[in-house]
């Protein structure tokens, strides 16, 4: 089956997408039934393309590789001439948007416009922003219903590592009563290295920043608001909460200190910045602080910048899963992930 696919954002995520959709065409067509005909891409800075008949996707990548805009590529355009991504999105005749925007936590936009503009023109949506999916899931997800598609946001917590399919498919039955895990990898690396390389926390961050793993302003990953957002994600998902960002208790790793590091691995224990929703009462709380873990616990063995979640089951107890929470190639994977997964109850 062919399928008809625009790309709203085409920094990171989308080129990774593309990339995987160029290398793996044969494998994906011949596996999975799965053809993949990119006839749009959006980006705000990048430029944009409309090609009914689809991109040639090795082109593209080679001019945004090369550092060019779109308008370098034969029919594109430049960021100064590309049409507003709501018009792209209802004039590109594609069944399924990929939404690769940037993330804004506080408000969703613009991507929740672009995700419901896509809905509404009966298009399925997989996106890999935590905006809309942290503020606006439930009303997306019946969205998604009215006009028979779907929106799937595999993307959105731990990369490529599947957090939703594995508890779609694999957990079908269970009742998940908690979720508790790593997050972010940024601060996993830096508490791994004041553990393993005894640096105090200033350094650990220096050394993040200097590898791409933290920001020049690393305030969103060591003070927890990207886990933050990440729990409410899967308290509303999985738990069926209805929590919102100002609910989660957080607290970031900023004041742990080297000493602090020291003295809980003399006591058998190793500190993580931990992400937990549970059911509680009838209703779902979710945190988000530093906790000091016994070496015996499967989370505490995971080190530098991965990421793993644990389920709490009623029929399996608990399952943890763990792999890359960030990456070109492993979020672009993500996406894949999701349109796979239309594709399949689609040609069921």
């Amino acid at each position: 089956m062919t399928h008809k696919i625009g790309l709203v954002g085409c920094g990171t995520v989308g080129q990774g997408l593309l990339e995987i959709l160029d290398r793996k065409a044969a494998e994906l067509r011949d596996k999975h039934g799965f053809e993949a005909k990119v006839v749009a891409i959006s980006d705000k800075l990048k430029g944009s393309v409309l090609a009914p008949d689809g991109v040639d996707i090795k082109a593209v990548l080679t001019v945004l590789g090369a550092g060019k805009t779109l308008d370098a590529y034969p029919g594109g355009k430049g960021p100064a001439d590309t049409p507003d991504p709501l018009e792209m999105i209802e004039r590109c005749g594609a069944d399924m948007i990929a939404e690769m925007t940037y993330t804004d936590i506080q408000t969703g936009e613009p991507a929740t416009s672009y995700i419901k503009k896509a809905l509404q023109t009966g298009k399925n949506v997989a996106t890999s922003n935590k905006g809309p999916a942290a503020l606006h899931y439930a009303a997306l997800k019946s969205l998604a219903r009215v006009h028979g598609v779907q929106f799937r946001i595999e993307g959105t917590v731990m990369s490529g590592t599947p957090v939703f399919h594995l508890a779609e498919s694999g957990l079908a039955g269970n009742e998940v009563r908690e979720v508790l895990g790593i997050l972010n990898g940024t601060t996993n690396f830096i508490l791994s290295k004041m553990e393993l390389d005894d640096m105090d926390y200033g350094e650990a961050l220096k050394l993040a920043q200097k590898l791409g793993y933290a920001e020049a302003d690393p305030t969103a990953d060591v003070e927890g608001f990207d886990a933050a957002g990440k729990v409410v994600i899967l308290s509303n998902v999985l738990l069926g909460g209805s929590v919102a960002p100002a609910d989660v208790k957080r607290e970031g790793i900023s004041a742990i200190t080297r000493d602090m590091v020291k003295e809980a691995k003399a006591q058998g224990f190793r500190y993580k910045l931990i992400g937990r929703a549970a059911k509680e009462g009838g209703k779902v709380a979710a945190s988000v602080a530093p906790r000091k873990l016994p070496l015996t616990d499967p989370l505490a063995g995971i080190m530098g910048a991965q990421n793993a979640l644990t389920f709490d089951t009623d029929l399996m107890g608990k399952v943890t899963i763990q792999g890359a929470g960030a990456g070109r190639i492993e979020t672009g994977f993500s996406i894949l992930s999701d349109l796979l997964a239309i594709h399949r109850s689609q040609a069921d």
